[in-house]
């Protein structure tokens, strides 16, 4: 059966369900991020926030390269129905999680769904059109993670404060229900007219190669992503966290080891090692690495910087972040639809990388007093550059293989560059951390600190703790609350009998004064730490997307055809 003769009225309704289902993923991550303070907050648990993103970053990462295989081997329909569906149910369970422990397990089955949506909506691209055609879809399904990106937290800020929609009052949990509606149609739009594409011969499941790389891949997610948090009781025990790290770490590379072994002379291989012989597939893997923490590492601290600097809350943050998105959104359409009439990408890719990575140095100068408008201008010119990336390297990762290999060779696209993020901001927050701790250690002992540790706000985040970068950043963004809170102590502070009234005033005042003074001291030495420390996460991302530049020269471009044609195997 050839799909590119299918009717394009067809194509567009399949391609539209597939971007919705792609969009509810893509808009998870930033819609429940807002979400995860009233959460925590509810069931007590602020400890748990950690479990939270890690229980659906680790399960989507494992599934993304088998349900790509998996795809090629029984048909896009079937995996990604499976994957919406099951996407579907964990956020209607997610949504109705009575306790902590039960909304973690619920957020892994969504990692589940997730991983499943994301590793197959690039590669229906590949199945419906010529890769002539592929660069106006890949471009306009990238644009929508940019606009998840934008939506995501206005729309979370919303639903979790509480508002009126058609007589029901929101909070937190309708971040997780409003996926249900647009899940359950998304999925019977796959179910009805996604084309399917079936094999002649049995498939052979290689479940000892899918095994070993899910190994290696959740030993490694829980190496860099809120590891002290996933394993307090082994580091409460006594054990130190390079230990457990180091042992996670030798257990991905034996694991590793053990996945090359058994691909070698698996039949049909979840991921095969015959991909590597293939120069651009390793370069452009290489490049996505490079990109995934330039990209996310960037998105999350200009979020911090909003909130830190401006005093932004969620939605605000979300929205001071539209130039980027409008950027992105942009060269995400333009470059492919640019990609689909030269037939060439390899100078778009690269100069887009440039044009991003002059963003980022652009960006190394913005400090605690730099206006917003030159933050705009920044993120805008990073964005552009973004935006040309992650459909073209789905292309020409594409354009190597022959339709058999779509599934596994796309969903090792998402991988990598999944990979590169959670890396690549695992790496970025220990500069970062590093860099605020030893600029505010002089602060442990400030006279504000000391008022903090006496409020109850204050006791999840300090308890009997040093202070350090997270939990100043933290104080930093509770001070109204704080502030509230003292001046009421101060004002409703029992004055002796013997003290005339305009001298309890004055005295009172003067505390008043004195407070506000430290408080914004304190403010202010965290603010520029932080915006100073970033700096150097600019400078690793730029020199990461400098790397990445220099590769796309090693990348033997072939032109993109108006048919299929049988590439590498």
């Amino acid at each position: 059966m050839d799909l590119y003769d299918i009717p394009f009225r067809r194509k567009a309704v399949v391609m539209a369900a597939v971007m919705a289902a792609l969009f509810l993923v893509a808009l998870d991550q930033m819609i429940v991020s807002t979400a995860l303070g009233t959460i925590v907050g509810e069931f007590h648990s602020y400890g748990s926030i950690g479990l939270i993103v890690t229980s659906y970053l680790l399960f989507s990462t494992v599934t993304v390269p088998i349900a790509g295989k998996l795809s090629d081997m029984f048909g896009r329909r079937p995996i990604i129905l499976a994957g919406v569906s099951i996407f579907t149910l964990g956020s209607l369970l997610s949504g109705s999680a009575q306790s902590i422990e039960m909304l973690v397990l619920w957020r892994a089955v969504q990692g589940l769904g997730g991983g499943i949506i994301t590793a197959n909506a690039f590669t229906i691209v590949g199945d419906l059109f010529a890769p002539r055609d592929r660069g106006r879809w890949q471009g306009i399904i990238g644009s929508v993670f940019a606009i998840a990106s934008a939506v995501g937290p206005i729309l979370g800020g919303f639903l979790t404060d509480s508002h009126m929609i058609f007589g029901m009052e929101t909070n937190w949990r309708w971040t997780f229900w409003i996926n249900v509606p647009v899940g359950i149609v998304a999925a019977l739009l796959i179910a009805l007219r996604c084309p399917a594409i079936r094999r002649e011969d049995r498939p052979r499941i290689d479940y000892a190669g899918a095994t070993a790389l899910a190994t290696a891949l959740a030993a490694l997610v829980l190496a860099v992503d809120n590891t002290d948090t996933v394993f307090k009781g082994l580091i409460d025990q006594g054990w130190s966290l390079p230990v457990i790290q180091g042992a996670l770490y030798g257990i991905a590379a034996v694991m590793i080891g053990m996945f090359i072994r058994v691909e070698r002379k698996a039949k049909e291989p979840v991921l095969s090692l015959a991909y590597f012989k293939s120069r651009n597939f390793v370069v452009i893997m290489t490049i996505l690495l490079l990109f995934g923490g330039a990209f996310l590492g960037t998105a999350m601290y200009i979020i911090q910087f909003n909130q830190q600097v401006f005093g932004a809350d969620a939605t605000q943050a979300g929205l001071m972040l539209l130039p980027m998105i409008a950027g992105i959104t942009t060269t995400s359409i333009g470059g492919g639809w640019l990609v689909s009439k030269l037939g060439r990408y390899k100078w778009i890719l690269g100069s887009g990388i440039v044009v991003s990575s002059l963003g980022m140095i652009a960006m190394m100068s913005l400090t605690a007093s730099s206006p917003y408008w030159q933050e705009a201008l920044c993120i805008a010119v990073v964005g552009l550059g973004f935006g040309v990336v992650m459909p073209i390297t789905s292309l020409a990762v594409q354009n190597e293989f022959s339709q058999k290999d779509l599934g596994a060779v796309t969903a090792s696209t998402q991988l990598f560059r999944g990979l590169g993020s959670t890396i690549g901001v695992a790496i970025m927050s220990g500069l970062l951390t590093a860099g605020i701790t030893t600029q505010i250690a002089p602060l442990a002992d400030h006279a504000y600190v000391q008022a903090v540790k006496r409020s109850p706000e204050a006791q999840q985040l300090l308890g009997d703790k040093q202070l350090d970068a997270n939990t100043a950043l933290n104080i930093n963004q509770m001070q109204e609350v704080i502030a509230q809170r003292a001046h009421q102590g101060i004002q409703q502070a029992p004055v002796p009998a013997n003290v005339p009234k305009a001298v309890a005033t004055e005295k009172k005042e003067q505390a008043l004064r004195q407070f506000d003074d430290q408080q914004r001291e304190f403010h202010d030495t965290v603010v520029n730490a932080f915006a100073q420390s970033l700096h150097t996460v600019f400078l690793v991302s730029a020199g990461m997307l400098a790397a990445a530049f220099v590769l796309t020269l090693f990348i033997r471009e072939l032109e993109l055809k108006r048919h299929q044609e049988k590439r590498a195997e």
